[in-house]
């Protein structure tokens, strides 16, 4: 399967989905889906499926923020992570199913005879494991587990630094931002199925009697998520390639090297859905869409997003990261994506300004946005924007 394409990503889903909601789950034909071409030894093939009946009871009825079983997730990144590596080991399966674990169910929320039968249930699948790699394994979940302490940069950062003899960690983490990136969406099919995005950019810039982009489906404004909060999830995905790039987190692992490609083309490809949708209901006008074009294209083209920015007056997307996608307060946060989302020329520029960083993830195996770090989100330095500037 095409890490990228969100249509038989769609299909995946439907198919897990399809074996959970079924009278009796018919758990090797469940597990069998996820493994794909790779073969597992019968005593651990046993192990998955203890370890997916106790997903599914811990999850039971938890929904994701658009509405799709929460135990999907997990399942759905595990099977991405299959697809993408020819040996994974049992360790690595169980570590991918489990990754979220500990932040989506809390002790708290739980009543006491559930909590400990839940302990009960970890423990007898646990020991199943030869007693060395039980030991990793729980030290592999405490490095995907994001502490209540730390935002999100100071987590990526540790869990890198952890991870650095570890590369199967950087694995799990880059299946889980490529789902949660395919996952932004409720469609029946994709949207740029059939549609040339670079095409219709073209016509905007260069052909005048091109009449604008023309959608197959109605508008709907129905949605669990917006554009905005779509664009900030793609600057989630900026951040944590980043730091992957800085941290060197890629060498030697081809497993994770094309999980991360893979993420950079899904994510590129959601910039596109997010760009399309605003021609096609929200800014109609080609004139003003080829101003708007050409304004950004000079911006992007000079390296315009290649660092972290203050706001000024001479560009709008000057300040982009700083001003609408970084807050150390949650709450802060979300009103900024929420006037943020009311701009819909500013949110054409930003996913044309992703579309780029994407691209450059792509081009250049040793890009990343300067001004990213563990430490949060702040102006590059003059010396580095100069390393960033385009020569020609």
């Amino acid at each position: 399967m095409p890490f990228d394409d969100l249509t038989e990503y769609l299909k995946l889903s439907a198919v897990l989905n399809y074996q959970l909601i079924a009278k009796e789950v018919n758990w090797n034909g469940l597990l069998s889906v996820m493994l794909g071409k790779n073969k597992l030894p019968e005593n651990e093939r046993e192990i998955l499926i203890q370890v997916l009946k106790y997903l599914y009871d811990l999850y039971g009825e938890k929904r994701r923020r658009l509405g799709s079983l929460m135990v999907l997730h997990p399942l759905r990144v595990t099977t991405l992570l299959s697809r993408a590596s020819d040996t994974p080991t049992l360790i690595e399966y169980i570590t991918t199913l489990l990754h979220d674990i500990f932040e989506d169910i809390l002790p708290a929320e739980m009543k006491p005879v559930d909590c400990m039968q839940d302990d009960q249930e970890f423990m007898s699948f646990l020991n199943k494991i030869p007693k060395g790699e039980q030991w990793f394994l729980m030290e592999r979940l405490d490095w995907l587990t994001k502490r209540q302490t730390e935002n999100y940069y100071q987590y990526i950062g540790r869990m890198l630094d952890k991870s650095a003899s570890t590369p199967e960690v950087v694995q799990a983490k880059l299946a889980d931002r490529l789902d949660n990136t395919l996952d932004l969406r409720i469609d029946l099919e994709d949207p740029l199925h059939g549609v040339d995005f670079f095409e219709n950019i073209f016509q905007v810039l260069f052909n005048h009697s091109y009449k604008g982009y023309i959608p197959n489906l109605p508008h709907s404004s129905i949605t669990a998520l917006n554009g905005a909060e779509r664009l900030y999830q793609l600057f989630k995905n900026t951040v944590l390639m980043s730091l992957i790039r800085q941290k060197r987190s890629l060498e030697n692992d081809a497993v994770a090297k094309e999980i991360f490609d893979n993420l950079a083309k899904a994510s590129m490809k959601e910039a596109q859905r997010i760009t399309l949708h605003i021609f096609a209901y929200h800014e109609t006008d080609v004139g003003k869409l080829r101003d708007l074009l050409k304004v950004t294209m000079d911006y992007l083209y000079q390296g315009g997003v290649d660092s972290v920015t203050v706001p000024t007056s001479a560009s709008r997307l000057d300040g982009l990261f700083l001003s609408h996608f970084y807050d150390p307060v949650k709450e802060n946060l979300k009103k900024k994506l929420a006037e943020f989302y009311k701009d819909k020329n500013l949110m054409v520029q930003a996913a044309l300004a992703f579309i780029v960083i994407f691209l450059s993830f792509q081009n250049d195996p040793q890009y990343f946005v300067h001004g990213i770090s563990q430490d949060g989100v702040q102006p590059a330095t003059e010396a580095e924007r100069k390393m960033t500037r385009p020569s020609h």
